[in-house]
């Protein structure tokens, strides 16, 4: 995993509770662990669940996911493009972080990781496979020989004296 010290704004930056916090092991951990979970309901989801227009795009429906568990744990997750163009405006990249962690997706990495402003932050490749870039790329394009990617940020604070240990 890559490392950045760029500093990502965001709403975990407001006011918060140190015992909302963990150490830097236990929010590398626990990142990989959501990161699996959420990968695994999209997954889910697409397969059982999503037929063309009749539904919800699987991808918004984790959004709802997501915000309720910055509810429970105080932990954000939340989903950015990284070589195909954007199904929201706001899955672009956004901070530098955000931005480097989709160059090094799109280079191949698999995850690219950062501890920064009391957060430890990941980002993980989301393949995109042929329901996704049909609309990522739009109907009627021929197939792509790049893969595709979608990239997913989870954002876990942690104690202060472990933003120092990298």
């Amino acid at each position: 995993a890559a490392h950045a010290g760029d500093r990502q704004p965001a709403a975990s930056d407001s006011v918060r509770d140190d015992e909302d916090c963990v150490s830097l092991a236990v929010a590398r951990d626990r990142a990989k662990v959501m990161q699996d979970i959420y990968v695994a309901t999209l997954e889910m989801l697409h397969d059982r669940y999503f037929h063309g227009d009749r539904a919800t795009v699987p991808a918004r429906a984790m959004e709802d996911v997501f915000s309720e568990m910055k509810q429970q744990s105080k932990t954000e997750a939340r989903w950015i493009s990284v070589n195909m163009p954007p199904m929201s405006i706001g899955h672009e990249p956004q901070s530098d972080f955000e931005k480097k962690a989709a160059a090094a997706i799109a280079a191949g990495q698999a995850d690219f990781e950062a501890v920064e402003g009391g957060h430890y932050r990941r980002a993980a490749s989301i393949p995109l496979t042929g329901g996704c870039i049909s609309c990522h790329g739009g109907f009627f394009r021929g197939p792509s020989k790049t893969l595709k990617y979608a990239g997913l940020v989870v954002s876990i604070p942690i104690k202060r004296d472990a933003s120092a240990a990298k």
